[in-house]
Parts: structure tokens; sequence; C-alpha cells
């Protein structure tokens, strides 16, 4: 009889984990797929005031996430709503989502990334973002390899002026 093996522990405490620059957002990651066995990946991502992440679509994942602190806002398709802390959403793959700071305070939220992998695309973007702006084609590049579609919704100007939003394309 074969004795299966306990898989490694993965331990991460209070603040730790590595940390980058996304250009609009931070991002620190906490739990890879490597930890994982590929199901799940799990970031924090840090939102300074006027943050606003470009409307997007994920190809292969799955998101889901809960604000920790301050407002986020989402968009999801149709749907828009700003949560505080202590709420969840789903942003299901296909469907064009952004998320902002809401508010007049620095928020964060946690991200469930389901199945894994795109918490790679993160660490691929903060390595580009440190080096300087990215060329737009070079992150298009980077975007495609990932599955990710990125979207310039006629809906985004209004949200700009509704929350006082740094725009990403600008």
């Amino acid at each position: 009889m074969t004795q299966m093996q306990t898989p490694p522990l993965t331990v991460v405490p209070p603040g730790q984990g590595q940390t980058g620059d996304l250009g609009t957002i931070g991002v620190e990651f906490k739990l890879w797929g490597r930890d994982t066995g590929g199901q799940i990946a799990i970031v924090e991502h840090p939102f300074p005031v006027g943050a606003l992440v470009p409307a997007h679509l994920h190809t292969r994942e799955d998101e889901f996430s809960i604000v920790t602190e301050g407002e986020i806002g989402f968009r999801s398709g149709d749907r828009e709503v700003v949560l505080g802390p202590g709420g969840y959403i789903t942003k299901p793959r296909n469907e064009i989502h952004t998320m902002w700071n809401a508010g007049k305070e620095p928020a964060r939220m946690i991200e469930v990334i389901t199945p894994a992998g795109f918490e790679e695309f993160f660490h691929a973007m903060a390595d580009l973002v440190s080096a300087g702006p990215p060329p737009v084609p070079t992150m298009m590049e980077l975007a495609e390899q990932f599955g990710l579609e990125l979207h310039r919704p006629e809906w985004m100007s209004s949200l700009i002026d509704r929350y006082d939003l740094r725009d990403p394309f600008a």
C-alpha cells in the first residue's frame, strides 16, 4: 500500500510576502500556485486614493475579492457596487470588470484566483513597472500570454469623473 505524502506547509506571517507595484495598485504575494497544487493563488492589493485598475477580462480564471480596508468599487458587466471591509464579490472570467478606490483613504483587498497561474502575470508586470513605465506593446504582449484582455468601455470616463480617479490610460 502506498502512503500519501503530506503536502508541504506554507506559512506567510502577517505583513510578509513578496511585494510589487503594478502601476495603478500594489500587489503582495501570499500564496502562489506552487503552494496550492495549482488550485488557487492569493494576493493582496493595496489601493492608493484615486487608484483605478484598467477594465479587463480574464479568459482563464475567476477572481474572488474580499475588501479588508477602506472602500473599493467594483464594476463587472453592467453591475456596480462599492464595498467596505468584510465585503465579498465574485468576478467571473469572460466578463469585463474593473476596481477602484472609492473613498478618500487607502484601501486594500484580498484576491483569490482560481485556478492559480495569474499571479505570475502580476509578478511579471511588477518586474516591468520596476524599470519604469512599460511600453504599451510590451504590456499587451504580456497580457496576451496570460489570457488577459484590456478594454476601454464607454462607461470608464463617467467612473473616473464620479470618483475623481486617475485615468490609467492617460
